[in-house]
């Protein structure tokens, strides 16, 4: 059988060649890793676009976002999609984790693809937190003390705290700061652990052992 390279077994999981009719019945677990995966894509899509309105400073980071519901057509809308995709995404990847777990689907030889999963439900939920502060209101100032306070309280999370927020909650360094690793550093890091994943999933003939 011809080999691939990762980016190869990639588009390969994402279109195979052939597929049995017992894989396409509708059950209670039916592609939660692939509906995640399309969340994802729609979270890029819908990012993408808030950027072409959204100014990453504390002066203009809430009026950017009130200009853009308020007098951008369907930008409230947008900006809903974002949010709520996001939520939908983590509990996607939640409720994948959970009957990887449950079904014992980490077992030998695919513990090494569970280690990336459970990294990506982690990276997942942190990206989430750093897109928490961006609209800069009293919520999302809110949310993140109380965020850095839970921090601080384990091993080494006061050296992450002192580099997440150099200039306090709210400053403008620590706005940056949240606004790189949200839309570039984090998603990055997950599309990387994304095809890795499915990579692995064909090497370690998971749900598909015929292709």
């Amino acid at each position: 059988m011809k080999k691939r390279g990762l980016a190869g077994e990639f588009v390969a999981h994402l279109f195979p060649r052939v597929v049995r009719g017992e894989n396409l019945r509708l059950t209670y677990t039916f592609c939660l890793g692939g509906l995640a995966l399309t969340v994802f894509l729609l979270l890029l899509v819908s990012g993408v676009l808030l950027l072409f309105y959204y100014q990453p400073t504390t002066a203009g980071a809430f009026s950017s976002i009130l200009f853009l519901e308020e007098q951008v057509p369907g930008g409230k809308y947008l900006r809903s999609l974002h949010r709520m995709a996001s939520h939908l995404f983590l509990i996607l990847l939640f409720l994948h984790s959970l009957r990887v777990l449950l079904t014992g689907a980490y077992r030998p030889p695919r513990q090494l693809n569970w280690l990336i999963g459970f990294a990506l439900l982690g990276l997942a939920i942190f990206d989430g937190y750093t897109g928490y502060l961006l609209p800069m209101d009293q919520l999302a100032l809110w949310a993140t003390q109380t965020g850095m306070e839970l921090l601080g309280t384990i091993p080494g999370g006061t050296l992450v705290k002192d580099f997440l927020l150099p200039d306090g909650i709210g400053g403008s360094l620590s706005l940056l700061r949240f606004y790189a690793l949200h839309i570039v550093v984090l998603p990055l890091a997950m599309g990387v652990l994304i095809v890795l994943h499915f990579y692995r999933i064909r090497r370690d003939k998971g749900i598909l052992p015929y292709l």
